[in-house]
């Protein structure tokens, strides 16, 4: 039987002789929730010996990194903002240049202190509007989605993070069943364009929920259901606050153009990519 350091060490050299870049953080994090143990338990005792249920754990989460499954997924979890975030098969796994929308949005609003309501289209996990909420006291929000499963795995995001009492979710196509008016409304929608989901990588291609990923033939088509929806919903002064792809943020301009809404914002990720765009009902 192993120890927990030689099964980590195992580990890290398996994933890394199948080429994973980021083999030694995936082997650490897989082996922890593995053995559901913390990292301070790890070094204080490397050398206890795993139970066989750990190995057969372990074994399986292993089998699953090789078939390129992302960690996240297979350990359940994922921080976003801070904030730790339940993942299930229907929802994406929050990435950090997300919180470009959350930073973008937060950078727009003079009081964060203000009773303002926000609406979330394509909640998935609720990592936006569970941190926009974290971040505003006062503030109330609604998740929508076309997932129910998207829907449960946000509601139980926003009571483990505490702002449970102050949100709702709602089942639905975009805003079919939703009415006004909203302060300010936030979206990572699909939006990447039908033909070229076939090449994106593995793990995308593979793990991600097509629903959330497929933005129609050119990728634009949720944002011109979101923006032709923005007069109706949003307050006079009103923001949307949407994330974009990288190649994206003149057809945005445009389309925000034609409908009436002034681009106030457009925000750069980690990799200095357009990837956020924040908009103003005049």
């Amino acid at each position: 039987m192993k120890t927990r350091s030689e099964a980590l060490r195992e580990l890290r050299r398996t994933l890394s002789e199948a080429g994973f870049d980021t083999a030694a953080l995936d082997a650490r994090l897989l082996l922890l929730t593995a053995l559901g143990i913390s990292a301070t338990d790890l070094v204080i005792q490397p050398e206890t010996l795993l139970t066989p249920d750990q190995v057969e754990t372990l074994a399986s989460f292993t089998r699953r990194r090789l078939d390129h499954e992302p960690v996240a997924r297979i350990v359940g979890t994922r921080e976003f903002w801070g904030l730790p975030f339940r993942l299930s098969p229907e929802t994406l796994v929050p990435r950090p240049d997300t919180e470009t929308v959350v930073e973008t949005a937060l950078g727009l609003i003079p009081d964060r202190r203000a009773p303002l309501s926000i609406v979330d289209f394509g909640t998935g996990s609720g990592c936006i509007l569970v941190a926009l909420l974290h971040e505003l006291p006062q503030a109330t929000g609604l998740g929508v989605d076309l997932s129910f499963g998207a829907l449960v795995t946000a509601r139980h995001n926003a009571h483990a993070n505490g702002v449970g009492m102050r949100c709702h979710f709602a089942l639905a196509r975009w805003a079919d069943a939703v009415s006004g008016p909203f302060d300010l409304i936030v979206s990572n929608p699909p939006y990447i364009a039908s033909g070229i989901i076939p090449t994106l990588d593995e793990e995308v291609r593979e793990h991600d929920p097509r629903l959330a990923l497929d933005g129609g033939p050119d990728g634009l088509e949720p944002y011109r259901i979101l923006l032709g929806e923005a007069e109706r919903l949003l307050a006079p002064g009103g923001l949307l606050v949407v994330e974009i792809g990288y190649d994206q943020a003149d057809d945005l301009r445009s389309l925000a153009g034609a409908r009436g809404l002034e681009v106030l914002r457009i925000a750069h990720d980690l990799s200095d990519n357009p990837r956020c765009i924040a908009m103003k009902r005049s």
